[in-house]
């Protein structure tokens, strides 16, 4: 069978082109009006094309269905496109054809398809407005190409991708509507994680920048807390100074809160046994559970080590536990649980590659979520707690600590029949690290060098915020350093020159104004001096210097405590700048996923 390209005149313009098989309805044949570009839906083809070949509409010499003996019928039943006829002529414009990939689509067998109107494939969430442009379309004797959300025979909904073109006589008379489906549930929901992940990056983006400048009034606030702590006396005052101190350090913990979710928190992760890790949890666990809740644990022997930061562990199991307990207003079993799974199936699916991974899940018998619940549990401040009863910051935290251990978070819930959170890790490659204790405070706050009677180290300490300048320079003139200070990189810069670069130490904030930032006036101050060590303080965290930072490079969180300020200085100090003797570093670099 050939097509015949011959075009009868164009009345209303190029796209009146008729094309003909079988020498058109003269002959005995068909003709059909090509889609070209005048269905706006934006349809492709299974490789990726527009489809503007196909016929939008078609005249046929022949409407007799029950001949099935060709090979286009066969042709039509072996093809894995859905594809049904429906006759306008008959009552409510039923479904006289059905082929064999149509039912497979539904679940439907041919008995339970012919007879019926296509409506009723649609359900609770199909959308009443792709309905009414679908019914308009076949009311006006119209193409159509839309998408829709209908339902299979069980219940469970798909997209449905759905071309629908009139089929006439070669009198005019309308005689079928064929339609044709695919189902893209998948490219629908490859699509919308893409958004969402879009709208998490963006939110994540702003919450970060939010983060940095809160940190900077906190430590602000925190600072003078600590200070007048140290200088009053009375009771009263005391407490309420420490009330104050108390808001301050949750609004310190809400801001780590938000850059766990921007996945700019500074992690310290070693290889943990997370079945040895939750043992450890356990009291801390019971007690966050509360009596009326059984905490059951199921924790597998000899599980392979995860590389995580193990305090951020912890909190992030207590928080899901917490979750978990708020779900079973009335008491109820969690149970926390871990596992060890291999992904060799459909790890994309899941955002992960292929490998061993360890699982740490926690299931409770609560009310559960529905899936609109689900979808938004990660968003940072969505919560369906009261008010007051919670920030909506929980799980986003564990999802962007989880995403920047290179795991997963995995959220199961039905409403009715509870909820199991997972939190996905991977395996470890490598000797397990015994954890060294923590080591006790034994070196006083002043530096070495005033106990010994030598000359005061001087620092230099550069930072754009002037309550935060303030507050550095009185701690570390408090703690026996010789202090000089900049506002910015450039001012601190021309100081530096006018001193030579003779300072004990650079303490300077990372993000400033103007063209020399934290990590550009540390190199020039290494070029020339590579010995003087350089402490860095950020309000994000290690991962903006990460890959550009020198061997003399630290840093220090924001906010900060007095004595964390101690410790660090004194440190950075006695352990020199780049040009102390360090070990050579291999050739080949650390190994990488």
């Amino acid at each position: 069978m050939t097509t015949d390209d011959r075009e009868r005149p164009m009345e209303r313009g190029p796209e009146d082109r008729l094309e003909q098989e079988g020498g058109g309805p003269e002959a005995g044949g068909s003709e059909g009006r090509p889609a070209g570009d005048l269905l706006p839906d934006g349809s492709i083809t299974l490789t990726g094309h527009h489809q503007g070949r196909h016929w939008r509409e078609s005249t046929i010499t022949d409407d007799d269905l029950s001949d099935r003996g060709g090979v286009f019928f066969a042709a039509v039943e072996m093809t894995r496109m859905p594809m049904i006829l429906t006759n306008p002529r008959l009552p409510d414009n039923p479904i006289v054809f059905a082929n064999k990939a149509f039912l497979d689509l539904t679940g439907y067998e041919e008995p339970e398809v012919l007879g019926r109107n296509c409506r009723f494939l649609q359900g609770p969430r199909t959308d009443r407005d792709t309905v009414r442009q679908l019914r308009e379309a076949v009311e006006g004797h119209q193409p159509v190409s839309l998408e829709i959300l209908n339902y299979k025979r069980d219940g469970t909904p798909f997209w449905n991708a759905v071309f629908i073109g009139p089929v006439t006589s070669p009198d005019g008379e309308l005689v079928y509507f064929f339609a044709s489906q695919l189902d893209v549930t998948r490219r629908r929901e490859s699509e919308e994680k893409y958004r969402q992940a879009q709208k998490m990056e963006a939110v994540g983006q702003l919450t970060a920048g939010l983060a940095h400048d809160f940190n900077n009034l906190l430590q602000a606030i925190q600072g003078n807390h600590e200070r007048l702590l140290g200088q009053i006396e009375a009771p009263e005052l005391r407490r309420r100074l420490e009330n104050a101190q108390l808001a301050a350090e949750r609004a310190a913990k809400l801001t780590r809160q938000l850059l766990a979710f921007a996945r700019k928190t500074r992690l310290d992760p070693k290889p943990v046994d997370l079945s040895a890790a939750v043992t450890g949890f356990a009291d801390l666990l019971a007690t966050t559970a509360g009596p009326r809740v059984d905490l059951q644990l199921n924790l597998r022997h000899r599980l392979p080590p995860c590389y995580v930061d193990l305090t951020h562990l912890e909190t992030a199991l207590l928080n899901i536990v917490l979750n978990a307990r708020d779900a079973m207003p009335n008491g109820g079993t969690v149970t926390v649980a871990t596992s060890r799974v291999h992904l060799n199936g459909d790890p994309p699916a899941r955002e992960l590659p292929p490998g061993e991974y360890v699982v740490l899940a926690v299931s409770d018998e609560g009310t559960g979520m529905p899936p609109s619940v689900v979808t938004r549990a990660v968003e940072p401040f969505f919560t369906t707690k009261g008010q007051g009863k919670g920030t909506g910051l929980g799980l986003a935290m564990v999802h962007g600590f989880l995403q920047q251990s290179r795991g997963r978070l995995e959220i199961d819930s039905e409403v009715g029949r509870g909820t199991t959170v997972r939190m996905i890790l991977p395996v470890h490659v490598g000797e397990a690290i015994q954890e060294q204790p923590l080591r006790g405070r034994s070196e006083p706050d002043r530096p070495a060098a005033e106990a010994q009677g030598a000359p005061q180290p001087v620092v230099l300490v550069v930072e754009d915020s002037d309550e935060v300048l303030a507050l550095a320079r009185e701690h570390l003139a408090e703690l026996g350093y010789h202090v000089m200070t900049a506002s910015d990189g450039e001012e601190a810069l021309a100081l530096l020159q006018r001193v030579n670069y003779e300072v004990d130490l650079l303490f300077t904030d990372l993000i400033m104004p103007g063209s020399i930032n934290g990590l550009a006036l540390a190199e020039e101050l290494q070029r020339h001096a590579p010995q003087v060590p350089v402490l860095v303080t950020t309000g994000y965290n290690e991962d903006l210097v990460q890959g550009v930072r020198g061997p003399g490079l630290d840093v220090l969180a924001k906010p900060y405590r007095r004595s964390e300020l101690a410790d660090r200085v004194r440190s950075a100090i006695r352990h020199g700048g780049s040009g102390a003797t360090r070990r050579r570093p291999s050739d080949f670099g650390a190994a990488q996923a």
